[in-house]
């Protein structure tokens, strides 16, 4: 299972880091830490599937609608 962020519709509002800080946070600036590593969108590697719940929270949160949870 991966998460995919479309950093372009993403407006850091934190609710991912609320709903899933295992895999989501921000950094100093209060951006997506994901920033640091893509510009466009981030394709997290295989996510353990214990983490389900959180991103399936994290994903319904997102006011922008841009994160997608794959397999």
């Amino acid at each position: 299972m991966k998460i995919i962020v479309d950093l372009n519709k993403c407006s850091d509002h934190g609710e991912c880091v609320a709903a899933a800080p295992e895999v989501f946070s921000l950094n100093n600036r209060g951006e997506l830490s994901f920033r640091s590593v893509a510009s466009d969108t981030f394709v997290s590697p295989d996510l353990d599937e214990s983490l389900r719940n959180d991103l399936l929270d994290a994903v319904d949160n997102c006011p922008m609608q841009a994160i997608d949870l794959e397999g």
